[in-house]
């Protein structure tokens, strides 16, 4: 029987061996040296903010790899010897395998800063990484103050879960304003005021310089680069990005840049062997996509891609339309299409904020033929199902604000404000687009 071996149990590999075992009889390992099952990453938070406990966050129970016949292997892969399908694990174990899947994630970045390797030093993405933060921020009586460093989305989590616990936060941010390499100028200050509304001490454009250890080997404080200012603190929360976990690979016969390589049917250089999620990195772009994508939805899309080749059928990874959500502590996040940070030369904006300043949409179209590129939309819930048919069919701008109502996914009784934007858009581009009433026929229309 074909034994199909997979390193790692995200969302990526735990997908792919699902859907190879609706699609045949193959033997299936998984191999994890993280938990023994298969959790919500995106839950960690959740966790230690009370709502919820981590039994709770395993979409499967224990006795779903049993019955469907997965088997679980808790261990670390060390090496992979491709030439005799064979993976050494770090007790010198050997594991043969006829097929092999890399669904291995992201680790995160570390910049060789002194210190980044003390007690109390951690990221955000792993289990381990939730006990360590319980073990050395439980409360504020043992945890005075966390430092948290990196602007990105995990980064702006981890606040929040501190936050929750009443423990004062500083928030190192590079850029000169919160994740402006991904959001524009408008967005990016909206978020730098929740933050600061928060409580949270933001500080702007500032690098870490070294963390400082007690006589303990556990942080005592953190110096910043550019005033050689020291911040006594107890944790810090290394969050500047992630990349991909795939060092074990690099002494095998495996091609890799900064991911594996894989092309459009996530196969490796070698036979029999693939790679999928955040650790795969496409030979070719695929549209405006980037490379590697750190996102859930991507891996479990290549999982079940994956599992189709495997089981006879081969078949391209087909991401669609880029799509993504977060949530910048009390305001939730959703794009679709592109909105760069930036416009481009050929793209036209048009931007819409409440005066709360906790809701905003943000529209890029063509200047010229005034095709819809991309929304961003913040604290006002949109379908996906909406945008994804307009970027297919390529409708105009001003189709989408003419069925903006229809893109609307907030709760019933909550206010509305197509009109309002809409009022916006046509006195700054002198159009006449009346907004039409919400169509539950055209939501959920095929055609």
């Amino acid at each position: 029987m074909e034994h199909i071996v997979i390193i790692g149990n995200g969302v990526s590999g735990v997908t792919a061996a699902r859907h190879i075992r609706k699609l045949s009889d193959k033997k299936i390992t998984i191999i994890s040296s993280e938990t023994p099952h298969f959790f919500s990453r995106t839950a960690l938070m959740y966790i230690y903010m009370g709502h919820m406990k981590f039994e709770n966050t395993k979409p499967y129970e224990d006795w779903f790899w049993s019955k469907n016949r997965i088997e679980l292997k808790q261990a670390r892969v060390a090496s992979i010897d491709a030439n005799n399908k064979n993976l050494i694990l770090e007790n010198n174990e050997s594991f043969a395998y006829d097929k092999l899947i890399i669904a291995t994630g992201s680790k995160p970045n570390k910049f060789g800063w002194p210190g980044q390797d003390l007690n109390g030093v951690m990221g955000m993405y792993h289990k381990q990484d939730l006990d360590s933060l319980e073990k050395y921020a439980p409360n504020n009586k043992v945890c005075k103050r966390a430092v948290i460093v990196g602007g990105g989305l995990i980064g702006i989590e981890l606040a929040e879960m501190l936050h929750s616990r009443n423990i004062p936060v500083t928030f190192l941010v590079r850029e000169k304003s919160f994740w402006n390499g991904v959001l524009p100028d408008e967005e990016s200050e909206m978020i730098n005021k929740e933050i600061v509304d928060n409580h949270i001490d933001l500080r702007l454009g500032v690098n870490l310089k070294e963390i400082k250890s007690d006589e303990k080997g556990q942080v005592k404080s953190i110096v910043i680069a550019e005033t050689g200012e020291e911040i006594e603190c107890n944790v810090v929360g290394l969050t500047a990005g992630v990349s991909p976990n795939i060092e074990f690979v690099k002494s095998s016969e495996i091609e890799t840049n900064r991911g594996v390589l894989v092309n459009r049917s996530l196969e490796t250089n070698i036979k029999d062997v693939y790679a999928i999620g955040d650790c795969a990195e496409q030979r070719e772009a695929i549209g405006q996509r980037r490379p590697i994508e750190a996102v859930w939805y991507t891996g479990r899309m290549m999982g079940e891609t994956v599992a189709q080749t495997i089981c006879g059928n081969p078949t391209e990874y087909k991401p669609g339309h880029w799509f993504n959500s977060a949530k910048f502590i009390d305001i939730e996040y959703q794009t679709y299409g592109w909105v760069w940070a930036k416009p481009r030369e050929n793209e036209a904006r048009f931007f819409w904020q409440h005066k709360d300043g906790k809701m905003a949409i943000h529209l890029n179209f063509d200047k010229d033929s005034k095709e819809f590129i991309g929304i961003n939309t913040f604290g006002i819930r949109m379908r996906h199902e909406f945008f994804d048919k307009v970027l297919t069919e390529k409708k105009s701008v001003n189709h989408v604000l003419e069925h903006l109502a229809d893109a609307n996914f907030d709760p019933e009784f909550y206010k509305q404000y197509e009109q309002e934007i809409v009022s916006k858009f046509n006195r700054e581009n002198g159009t006449n687009i009346q907004v039409k009433k919400k169509s539950w026929k055209r939501i959920f229309s095929k055609a």
